[in-house]
């Protein structure tokens, strides 16, 4: 292999640095439930304000 030619292991470390992970470590029936994803609809909207707006 050339020297200015990446390996395997830079290739994907550059890819997930650009990209991110494709695929989660874990599934969501094995983590946490996310207590944000019980909010209302209004208390979604309500965060969602500009701070230069009030609350």
């Amino acid at each position: 292999m050339a020297a200015d030619t990446p390996t395997d292991w830079e290739r994907r470390r550059r890819l997930a640095e650009v990209f991110g992970d494709a695929l989660p470590e874990t599934t969501r029936d094995e983590r946490e439930p996310d207590p944000r994803e019980a909010r209302d609809g209004d208390t979604w909207l309500r965060e969602q304000v500009p701070p230069h707006h009030g609350g």
